[in-house]
């Protein structure tokens, strides 16, 4: 079982296993007939004041790991379709952001493994 993070516009590649948009805003310019995706689960993104504040600004991420992990823990039902498809085979989060690093799914992929102990 692997936990992929991959931006929603790259292609899809053959190992993804169960793809999940994992933002709150839907991607800019697509459509959701041309992705290959299990759902869309916005409700697991981070909250639209955390997400604001944030600003994919690499100075802020241990600090918006912290409070979106609380976030997470207040909303398991949001989490926990992944983590029952991780725990049969692969699974790839989709995000938008342009930042490879500091985006929400990153962030979730760590709070996830810690929750399957690997982390």
């Amino acid at each position: 079982m692997v936990i992929r993070v991959r931006r929603i516009y790259d292609p899809v590649a053959k190992d993804d296993g169960t793809r999940f948009l994992v933002d709150r805003l839907w991607p800019r310019g697509l459509k959701k007939e041309s992705l290959r995706i299990e759902t869309w689960l916005k409700d697991v993104g981070p909250s639209d004041a955390l997400r604001r504040w944030f600003g994919h600004e690499a100075s802020r991420w241990q600090e918006f790991r912290r409070r979106y992990f609380a976030e997470l823990d207040r909303k398991p039902e949001t989490w926990q379709p992944i983590l029952a498809a991780a725990r049969k085979g692969d699974v790839t989060l989709l995000y938008g952001a342009r930042h490879p690093k500091h985006n929400n799914a990153a962030a979730l992929r760590d709070y996830l493994l810690e929750k399957l102990g690997r982390h």
